[in-house]
């Protein structure tokens, strides 16, 4: 398997209520391909795409710094947004 990048998820902005209490400037390291203990299972999946896309080298063409990219929890009444960022830069 190809050598990945550690990944780090922050929480950029909260509104309304998170129902798992999420707030800005929560993080998270992902290192062993496991979803890190005290985030939401909900939005870690809404994250994944992004997480395996940085890990394994890649970039998202509409994002503005080819190491992170923006993605929101699936919760659109009260919706969490995450940075997620390729470690060490």
């Amino acid at each position: 398997m190809k050598e990945s990048h550690d990944i780090i998820i922050r929480v950029k902005s909260q509104k309304g209520t998170c129902a798992c209490g999420h707030g800005v400037g929560d993080e998270w390291v992902i290192k062993d391909y496991k979803a890190p203990e005290g985030i939401c299972l909900f939005a870690f999946n809404a994250l994944l795409p992004f997480i395996w896309a940085l890990a394994f080298g890649g970039s998202l063409p509409w994002e503005k710094d080819p190491d992170t990219a923006t993605a929101v929890c699936p919760d659109g009444d009260n919706p969490v947004t995450f940075e997620i960022r390729r470690s060490g830069k």
